[in-house]
């Protein structure tokens, strides 16, 4: 049978390293301070009992009176770049957009960017079309006007 104090220190270990693998989302800070809490109460010689209650009660303290205020300030509001102001612009189809084919390109601003379809439709060559979203140096378009108009 394990004794209580290296219960507490194995739990600590355990809730750091998943941390750890979870940089930035703070998922079980909280816990690994509420286990070193229980440890302290397990080396003071409290019951079983308290030392889980000294856990959650921390452990959930703490989630709750910080997790707020830290989100607050490691999730700084995004500064924008400069390639956000192509949102909602017009571009025109310079090579036939097919997402099945992985394949299209939009000239906006006299530059020319890999497109796809938004709404998953083909798009022709010469149509002009709206951006809607950037991923990485792909910019996702719906259609405005057709070649026709």
């Amino acid at each position: 049978m394990i004794d209580m104090t290296t219960f507490w220190v194995i739990l600590f270990v355990i809730l750091l390293i998943a941390e750890a693998i979870t940089a930035g989302a703070l998922i079980s800070i909280w816990f690994c301070i509420g286990s070193l809490a229980a440890l302290a109460a397990s080396a003071a010689g409290a019951s079983l009992g308290v030392q889980v209650v000294v856990f959650f009660a921390v452990s959930v303290a703490l989630l709750i009176l910080t997790k707020p205020f830290l989100q607050k300030v490691l999730h700084q509001k995004q500064e924008p770049t400069n390639l956000d102001r192509l949102l909602g612009k017009e571009a025109v189809v310079t090579e036939d957009i097919c997402n099945l084919k992985e394949t299209g390109a939009v000239r906006v601003e006299g530059k020319t960017w890999t497109a796809r379809s938004s709404s998953n439709i083909d798009i022709p060559k010469g149509d002009v079309v709206r951006i809607d979203r950037m991923e990485g140096v792909k910019l996702f378009v719906s259609t405005l006007k057709s070649r026709g108009n």
